[in-house]
């Protein structure tokens, strides 16, 4: 039998189970849920802290995420998360002995050309976006659509379609339908 972790492709099924039984864990000695984008308003909170903490301590966003006064602190389980969620995609890929680099995919070469740069920004910017939206939802994908989607949460699974559509949309307005052709 070959060693799981070698692979390329885990079977999805397992996964789901796996992340089932690890949203349980946290659940059960964490008290919260699988989330992300949490992290990132703590690093906002904390940084802006460091030139600005009578702002930060003067903000209902802030302190509702990072108030070290009242254990809300930046290091903390789910900045670890993050972190280990980078690292085993870093071992996964060395791992299973996938070296696959694709700078600029063709379809957005099709599209936009074959400059890095311009994909990079692209990237980022769509990056900005996705982590303002996902603030303004109270929630990432993974919070929402993991965590909030196995506790049947209407607002996590209303979260979850709009991100589908959206995502939809916007596949459709930046490629049109000739985009298609490259899936």
């Amino acid at each position: 039998m070959k060693n799981p972790l070698t692979t390329k492709r885990w079977n999805p099924y397992i996964v789901g189970i796996l992340i089932g039984i690890l949203s349980w864990i946290t659940f059960f000695w964490m008290h919260k849920a699988l989330g992300t984008s949490t992290t990132f308003a703590k690093a906002a909170g904390a940084l802006t802290g460091v030139v600005a903490p009578e702002h930060v301590a003067e903000n209902p966003y802030y302190q509702k995420y990072f108030n070290p006064e009242k254990g809300k602190v930046m290091f903390d389980w789910q900045f670890f998360l993050d972190i280990a969620m980078l690292l085993g995609a870093f071992m996964g890929a060395r791992l299973s002995g996938s070296h696959f680099r694709e700078y600029v995919p063709d379809l957005w070469k099709s599209r936009f050309g074959s400059s890095r740069t311009v994909r990079y920004a692209g990237a980022f910017l769509g990056g900005i976006f996705l982590l303002y939206g996902a603030r303004m939802a109270g929630g990432c994908t993974s919070g929402h659509g993991i965590s909030g989607g196995l506790q049947l949460a209407v607002g996590s699974w209303a979260f979850f379609i709009a991100m589908f559509i959206a995502a939809t949309a916007t596949a459709f307005i930046l490629f049109g339908i000739k985009g298609r052709d490259y899936v």
